[in-house]
């Protein structure tokens, strides 16, 4: 896999310190619980001060299989990203479309959005639903470095979306997850999201994350408590500190900029995978709160 060579166009980048969110080394039980308007995590994390850089001023720099993450320019179709019809009428197509064309890969499924805001949630995430799924809701950012699948779930995903997509292909070769970010507030925004060069990821200890996805959190040590076949179940990679992470951010995005990032490439002769999470910009003068959309998606060479 590539490695971190100096690099002064890099080294010159205008950088910020800010807090970053790890989970805490040691032996302890580590979930993601999401609910309406929420989220929890599990375990002990700790904020630690980083700098991150900005990219935006050399956006072209950055190459997907180098760094992990790329900055483009994507236009969309949908007038309104709250409309749920819309997006879901239009934006998933408009994804594929897209990774095909930054990636060159043969074939893209789409698999979910998400919007997320630093805004004021406690009123929507007072609403009770019944049978909540993780799919085209409104959620506050992530906060904390993380990639959304290990490994194992990675290729469960991959062999599943493309059995189900392509039932009669030939199979494929190389399968890439991905997820496509774009910011739709004015800029500047308060919680950008922070990218982690990918070949600086691998320094400090790993913990799977798993997801559970619940009408309603559970208390005490129910939230802990073992949950048969929990090891089958669609699970995040969270990452302890560690001074190696080269952080990334691009301030003043636009609607028509996109990110896109790894989630997990099968191929490790590349930078595979891109550690991330929102933080606060204290740099930005008279921000706005960040609303975005972020759809993941399966890409796959045959």
């Amino acid at each position: 896999m590539a490695t971190v060579a100096a690099d002064t166009i890099e080294d010159e980048a205008r950088a910020v310190r800010a807090m970053m969110r790890y989970v805490d080394e040691g032996d302890f039980v580590t979930r993601r619980y999401v609910s309406q308007g929420r989220e929890i995590n599990t375990g002990t994390y700790s904020d630690h001060e980083v700098m991150i850089r900005d990219g935006m001023p050399i956006r072209d720099h950055f190459r997907l299989d180098t760094h992990g993450f790329m900055i483009a320019r994507s236009t969309s179709a949908v007038s309104d990203f709250h409309d749920k019809a819309e997006v879901e009428r239009i934006y998933e197509r408009e994804v594929e479309a897209d990774v095909l064309r930054l990636t060159g890969a043969d074939k893209c499924v789409a698999r979910g959005w998400l919007l997320r805001t630093s805004g004021d949630l406690s009123d929507h995430a007072s609403k009770k639903v019944k049978g909540y799924t993780h799919q085209g809701g409104l959620q506050p950012p992530a906060g904390e470095a993380h990639v959304d699948v290990s490994t194992a779930t990675a290729q469960r995903m991959a062999e599943a979306t493309y059995a189900q997509a392509f039932p009669d292909g030939p199979g494929f070769s190389r399968f890439l997850i991905t997820s496509h970010w774009r910011t739709f507030s004015p800029p500047p925004q308060d919680m950008p999201l922070a990218l982690c060069d990918g070949r600086t990821s691998f320094g400090g200890e790993e913990k799977n994350n798993t997801l559970m996805v619940v009408d309603e959190f559970p208390e005490g040590d129910a939230l802990t408590a073992p949950v048969e076949g929990e090891e089958n179940l669609l699970a995040a990679t969270i990452f302890s500190y560690h001074p190696s992470h080269r952080w990334w951010y691009f301030a003043g995005m636009e609607r028509d900029d996109v990110l896109l990032f790894k989630f997990h490439d099968s191929d490790h002769d590349v930078t595979w995978r891109c550690p991330h999470s929102a933080f606060f910009d204290g740099s930005a003068e008279n921000p706005n709160p960040r609303e975005s959309i972020e759809c993941r998606s399966v890409a796959f060479w045959e």
